[in-house]
């Protein structure tokens, strides 16, 4: 009986937890970020987010920008959700949205260069890169983290 007591209690204590993010997911300001183990090109990057309820990221901010670039310059390679596959030189973001002039300092000097087909855009280094979208690299997917406030 006071085991079962116990457990009960335990149970309501492990309902009351919530977590903003699934455990191999990354907080960072109101988002969930998935920084992947595998390499992908840029097409199956956005359905593999797609499948986990999220979307390739989107930068919407300089400290988004700053945490996004750091962890992958220490992982590597990594897609964004920018491209300029529906019209050569004019860059847009998964949502639709155009790139604003104020995220153009991002990209690394003398880039996007286009050299041969680049039409999605990458982490690298300290800045952005356009890349061929059939090359295989690392992704970050994002999504909104959850809300604990109703539990």
């Amino acid at each position: 009986e006071k085991v079962y007591q116990e457990l009960t209690q335990l149970k309501a204590g492990v309902d009351r937890l919530c977590r903003p993010c699934p455990w191999d997911w990354t907080f960072f300001q109101g988002n969930c970020y998935f920084f992947s183990k595998s390499l992908r090109n840029w097409h199956d990057s956005v359905t593999a987010c797609q499948e986990e309820g999220a979307q390739l990221v989107v930068i919407e901010s300089a400290e988004e920008q700053s945490f996004l670039q750091q962890t992958s310059k220490t992982k590597g390679y990594t897609w964004m959700g920018l491209s300029d596959l529906k019209h050569e030189g004019t860059w847009h973001w998964l949502d639709g949205s155009p790139l604003s002039l104020r995220f153009m300092k991002y990209w690394n000097p003398g880039e996007p260069n286009s050299s041969g087909e680049e039409d999605c855009a990458e982490f690298r280094g300290d800045g952005w890169n356009d890349s061929k979208c059939n090359y295989h690299k690392f992704w970050v997917c994002k999504r909104p983290a959850a809300s604990c406030s109703d539990k």
